[in-house]
């Protein structure tokens, strides 16, 4: 099946690892990791500005600021852009040296800096061509009540020693990085990519376990705060 955006572009999924074969999404502990991370941040980001337009105008006139279209990075690095600025964005990455933060915790930060600072993309630079394959045929992300839901729902299902701790997930995949234990956040990874761009896509190579049972507990805290100037 084919890879698709959901609710923002720049994440992509495979329709098989998130969706019935009824185009319901699956339950939260049939979705392998990174796709369940990514999921699971969503609803948050879908109620965010765009970090640009925030940047411009911050909280005293954010009414000003416009909803973002297309999110890249890392749940919990992630860079979120409405149309008008993903341009900036892929300047930065393309030609600004935002290449070499792929991958790192500092993915978001340095596209902040690098913009709060006045930069932006030349005139005349190149953007993208989404392309939308019948949007309307995909459900909506879950809201963050349904993801709640859903992960009591699995709890329950779910016996106490299959649970699975998301931090352990996150030590496993980052072993280099220092993870905080206890009722901490922990950071997950998760490398996405927008169709026609070259930054690095690794579902496809992604060695993430489908789970056998979540508990809510269990799962960090994917808030963020808002880009600061």
């Amino acid at each position: 099946m084919a890879k698709v955006s959901i609710g923002l572009r720049g994440w992509r999924f495979e329709e098989s690892e998130v969706f019935t074969d009824a185009g319901e999404f699956k339950p939260l502990d049939e979705i392998p990791d990174d796709p369940r991370h990514r999921l699971i941040r969503l609803p948050i980001l879908l109620d965010k500005p765009c970090d640009a337009c925030y940047l411009d105008h911050g909280d005293e006139h954010i009414e000003q600021c416009r909803q973002p279209t297309v999110v890249y990075g890392e749940p919990l690095a992630e860079v979120l852009v409405c149309d008008r600025h993903e341009i900036d964005f892929l300047y930065w990455f393309r030609e600004a040296g935002g290449r070499e933060f792929v991958g790192e915790d500092t993915f978001a930060d340095a596209f902040h800096e690098w913009y709060a600072e006045g930069n932006h993309a030349p005139e005349g630079s190149a953007g993208l061509e989404h392309v939308d394959t019948d949007p309307d045929a995909l459900p909506d992300p879950p809201d963050q009540e349904e993801i709640q839901r859903r992960i009591e729902a699995t709890a329950e299902r779910a016996p106490e020693e299959d649970h699975i701790d998301i931090r352990e997930l996150a030590k496993r995949a980052n072993p280099d990085r220092e993870i905080p234990d206890e009722d901490d956040a922990g950071t997950v990874t998760a490398t996405s990519e927008a169709e026609g761009t070259d930054i690095d896509d690794t579902d496809d190579d992604s060695d993430s376990d489908d789970g056998d049972g979540l508990d809510e507990d269990d799962i960090p805290d994917l808030s963020q705060d808002y880009p600061t100037k």
